[in-house]
């Protein structure tokens, strides 16, 4: 067996497992294993408890039966004419069909699945530990604190979002007065992010091992614009287009960077050029590309229009990094990228290329800070991009550091001139000054450790405190200037366990 077709072998499997192409012969159809994977993909999207199209509810099974507000029963048990969902989904002589709405219409051997499990007496196999459990109506019920992913503040500074249990949490008052509850279908929320102008905000996430979501929320009637379900696994690291209408992220099962308009879900981006599991994203200064990095220990260039990898902005050298990449941020006025992973260095990379790439180089490098103990968890830059922010996590404990970023002033006499050359082109003289003013140099302002895990840090609008949140469930306020914590807060209220 050639080697990679080995080293596809597990992508196939997680595939094949999530959407079984269709029973074995002489066995039924089974609604868990070959009809929910084609709905969850094609109709949930639009048709579940936060956007229910038309009245039709398709992600519990009851409300599946029942249909909607005007075409009577959806699923009629044995008699798959009398059913109004293979009404809908059903091409006519034009090719088209009324559901999915602005989409292709599913496949042949799809609709055949669905009548033969309609007529073969429509059965629930769902298991019980699968079933939706949560609703706008039925919010979920802490017994304790969840662990936190992710957590964004507004860009006018009034709310911070926080990522709970299949849902976000609004609050006002930097986490003192909750303000809403964004509850959709990802049990699992990775990342939440506000759109530029203010008005919306996007979270990744999914069901592990099941599906991943795209959510888009509008602010203002903290409504679900949007859900848009791709491939099989959980999805990572939502980021806004400068221009409020594009929202790129990162895939896990194959391993590729997306791009969705968030008006319509169209797809507008597609990458596949990393090696594994990308999990952050962030677009450049004029949104014309997006850079991404993953658990390849790469951070990747791509240019929107084309959709073409353009380069790998870390080295590909060997060893010149040591794990994978977790997290990025830019600049907020330049086209320059922080980024931290699993050798807990944060580094500061240029977007665009100065000298022409040559094996052993890392020239697109432009400052290493000091190692942190661990993983490195979220990196962000303040407003005024003079400091940075890094946080991490190891054995249970953490630590969010903050950094002068102002590099480009009061440079020594020994290294002005060669940052933009290559390694290869400096003598020995100058890259032993380079790395001393990288790592010596960074001017380390504060650091501030904390007793669990840090997995996500983000400076306010003001850039005077710090959100910090991560495995014990706290959300934590930290003062920038004094780099000392002023607010220990719990975002959730917990519920003795069995009294929800």
């Amino acid at each position: 067996m050639n080697r990679l077709l080995i080293a596809l072998l597990p992508l196939l499997t997680t595939f094949a497992d999530a959407a079984d192409s269709g029973p074995k012969a002489g066995e039924p159809v089974s609604y868990w294993k070959h009809v929910r994977p084609i709905l969850q993909a094609a109709c949930h999207g639009c048709h579940q408890p936060a956007k229910a199209k038309g009245g039709f509810v398709m992600t519990d099974f009851a409300a599946l039966l029942k249909g909607g507000e005007d075409d009577g029963a959806a699923v009629v048990s044995g008699n798959p004419a009398e059913s109004s969902l293979l009404k809908n989904i059903t091409p006519g002589s034009d090719g088209k069909a009324e559901m999915p709405k602005k989409a292709d219409p599913l496949k042949a051997g799809e609709i055949e699945l669905i009548s033969r499990w309609i007529a073969e007496g429509a059965k629930n196999d769902t298991p019980a530990n699968a079933v939706q459990r949560f609703t706008p109506e039925r919010h979920p019920v802490y017994v304790q604190p969840p662990v936190i992913n992710s957590l964004a503040w507004s860009p006018d500074g009034s709310l911070l979002a926080v990522a709970g249990f299949h849902e976000v949490l609004l609050y006002k008052g930097g986490g003192t007065v909750l303000a809403g509850r964004l509850i959709g279908l990802s049990e699992r929320v990775t990342t939440v992010r506000f759109s530029p102008d203010g008005k919306l905000l996007a979270a990744t996430g999914g069901l592990p091992g099941r599906m991943g979501e795209v959510q888009v929320w509008e602010l203002a009637s903290q409504k679900l614009r949007l859900s848009v379900p791709v491939t099989f696994d959980t999805v990572y690291g939502a980021s806004w287009s400068p221009d409020s209408k594009l929202v790129a992220f990162g895939c896990a099962s194959d391993k590729s960077l997306r791009a969705i308009d968030t008006e319509t879900g169209t797809q507008v981006l597609f990458m596949a050029s990393h090696d594994d599991w990308v999990l952050d994203t962030t677009f450049s200064t004029k949104g014309d590309h997006v850079m991404s990095v993953a658990r390849d220990m790469t951070a990747k260039l791509t240019e929107l229009a084309t959709q073409r990898f353009v380069d790998n902005l870390t080295s590909i050298t060997p060893g010149a990094l040591k794990g994978g990449l977790t997290c990025i941020d830019r600049h907020p006025q330049r086209d320059e990228i922080l980024v931290g992973g699993a050798d807990g260095v944060p580094q500061i990379y240029r977007m665009v290329r100065l000298v022409q790439r040559r094996i052993g180089d890392n020239s697109n490098l432009i400052r290493k800070f000091p190692a942190m103990e661990g993983r490195l968890w979220s990196v962000h830059y303040s407003p005024d991009g003079k400091r940075v922010l890094a946080a991490s996590s190891l054995d249970g404990k953490g630590a969010v550091n903050i950094y002068n970023a102002e590099f480009d002033t009061g440079l020594p006499d020994e290294i002005k001139g060669i940052f933009g050359k290559s390694s290869t082109d400096r003598n020995a003289q100058q890259n032993a000054a380079v790395e001393k003013y990288q790592t010596d140099g960074a001017n380390l302002l504060h650091r501030i450790a904390v007793p669990t895990g840090i997995y996500t840090a983000q400076f306010s609008p003001d850039g005077k405190t710090i959100a910090a949140a991560g495995q014990d469930g706290l959300l934590r306020l930290i003062n920038v200037e004094e780099g000392r914590i002023v607010k220990e807060l719990l975002p959730v209220t917990l519920s003795p366990a069995g009294n929800p």
